[in-house]
């Protein structure tokens, strides 16, 4: 071969090469771009999952059914091992942990509904048309037909008289500094203030309890033919916000001394001068014991702090890294939640079915076997979940660390699988302590209240505002804790707290409050107070 062709072939050659470049990284952009545009889709997968969640009403957006034999086959297959034959719980059937599974209730009788026993009862009686016409005279009453039907009368409002009469005495020669003998006036809850216990109760529990904004209370009782402004509501709140705030902290002190807790927190809006800013409302649970909120304008570390300063025990919340501070002082620690690593599996469904339902049936597990130890002591449910629980954890984080390896990153499985294996040991943690719960369902649950409430009366005016409102929605979330009728509990409080002595007055909180009532000082105290006995002129329903 001569040169000049050698020369041809080495530039044709040259030619080729820069070709194959030029494919070659049209090739390795295209496969870039075909990786974007497959996040791009299952980005679009998720969101569309949560629009359509979002139109299903209620947490049953969130109700999944694994579909089903086979899976459960699977699972179980996975945690049956040579060297232990025996079955593991069964993971097929489903196990909803947003939604509480109850007994069956039991069946209504039939017939005629009968009408609650305390409601007062008007008889009216109806007479034949003969009778009306004939007179009562010309028959013989032999006996009568009863039937209830329930009717409602406008909500009334009292006004009471306090009369105070004066006196002075007959007899001439004998000597008194005060010859003028009048009664000192009543306690009040507001001193000379305008309403009595149960009509501040009846703002209260309609304000915080049924959600109604106050520009709505004042359309309420201006139906009633009382013309009472908002601002006037709004006063007497922060009035007796001062009176019960010593009663919620001491609630917050014995809660404190609880050996865990559960806590939340929200968003909320603060009006200012200039405009709304976003603040937190936080809750803070003392299973069986008290509901607690508190107020703050940051959601941090130093808030988390003032909460919780002191205490010692175990904390089960969120992964937010606002709780880091807290258990880095070994004081407290840190127990994670199922819930919260169930939804991240649940929002994995749509773009990966398979690893989201096999990781679904793991956790779905967990809570079959929460619920069949519910009420079972404490020992026996340390026993149940080392043979029942454990096995499922062990197994379920076995499968997290295989399938970490093959799930493409920032895609909502890697996202699921990613936050449970970070949360590995907090996750764990349930299984050390019978007490501990296996989700911080409560403290979200509590939570609602103050959702519902913002949808109605949309922001807090100001940081009094929200003080308040933290105080009283503590002291009704602690009364439907305990089966307690909220509106006759502040107006007993109400009527008891002024003079109650300070070093009891954790004995009038909702945790301790029926037996409170039992107590002589107690009933003595409620019977003197001349406005409780107005409220109880027409019979109320027990408390």
């Amino acid at each position: 071969m001569n040169e000049a062709a050698y020369r041809q072939l080495e530039a044709r050659a040259s030619k080729l090469e820069a070709v194959v470049d030029s494919l070659s990284a049209e090739r390795e952009q295209l496969a870039a771009e075909r990786e974007q545009y497959r996040k791009l889709y299952l980005q679009t997968l998720e969101r569309c999952a949560t629009l359509e969640r979002g139109i299903v009403a209620g947490k049953q957006a969130e109700r999944h059914t694994v579909d089903d034999s086979q899976l459960a086959l699977q699972v179980l297959g996975m945690l049956l091992s040579p060297e232990d034959p025996a079955p593991a719980p069964d993971l097929s059937e489903e196990t909803d942990p947003e939604v509480p599974n109850r007994e069956r209730a039991p069946r209504r009788p039939t017939g005629r509904r009968k009408l609650p026993e305390h409601l007062p009862r008007v008889d009216i009686e109806v007479l034949p048309p003969e009778v009306q016409q004939e007179g009562l005279a010309a028959f013989k009453r032999i006996g009568e037909e009863v039937s209830e039907v329930i009717e409602r009368r406008p909500e009334s409002l009292v006004v009471v008289r306090l009369v105070r009469p004066k006196f002075v005495r007959i007899a001439e020669d004998i000597a008194d500094a005060s010859p003028v003998k009048i009664a000192e006036p009543p306690e009040r809850p507001i001193e000379r203030g305008l309403a009595g216990p149960g009509m501040l109760a009846d703002t209260i529990v309609r304000r915080w309890q049924d959600h109604t904004p106050l520009h709505r209370q004042e359309s309420i009782y201006a139906r009633d033919g009382l013309e009472l402004s908002r601002s006037t509501i709004c006063g007497w709140h922060e009035q007796l916000a001062d009176l019960v705030e010593p009663l919620v902290d001491a609630m917050l002190r014995d809660a404190l001394e609880s050996p865990y807790l559960c806590t939340d927190a929200t968003g909320v809006l603060v009006r200012t001068e200039e405009q709304c800013q976003r603040a937190h409302f936080w809750v803070l649970v003392a299973p069986e014991r008290h509901v607690l909120y508190r107020f703050s304008h940051k959601h941090d570390s130093a808030a988390v702090d003032r909460l919780l300063a002191g205490y010692k025990g175990y904390l089960v919340a969120d992964a937010h890294s606002v709780y880091d501070h807290l258990y880095s002082t070994g004081d407290v620690v840190e127990v994670a939640c199922w819930a919260h690593a169930r939804r991240y599996f649940f929002k994995a469904l749509s773009s990966d079915p398979e690893r989201a339902d096999r990781g679904l049936a793991w956790i779905k597990g967990l809570f079959r076997v929460e619920r069949s130890i519910k009420t079972a002591p404490r020992k026996k449910r340390e026993e149940a979940r080392r043979e029942k629980s454990r096995p499922i954890v062990d197994a379920f984080f076995a499968w997290c660390d295989e399938q970490a390896a093959d799930v493409l990153d920032e895609t909502p499985i890697a996202r699921a699988i990613r936050y449970a294996q970070n949360q590995r040991a907090a996750l764990m943690r349930f299984l050390d302590d019978g007490r501990l719960p296996l989700h911080n369902n409560i403290s979200e649950r509590a939570l609602r209240r103050e959702a519902v409430g913002r949808k109605n009366w949309l922001f807090v005016g100001s940081d009094d505002g929200a003080r308040a409102n933290t105080l009283f929605v503590s002291l009704l979330a602690s009364c439907q804790l305990h089966g307690i009728e909220p509106w006759a509990y502040l107006r007993d409080l109400f009527c008891v707290l002024p003079s109650w002595p300070r070093s009891r007055v954790l004995e009038l909180a909702p945790a301790f409050w029926k037996q409170t009532r039992q107590h002589e000082d107690a009933q003595q105290r409620l019977a003197a107070n001349v406005f409780r006995a107005v409220t109880l002129a027409d019979h109320s329903p027990p408390v």
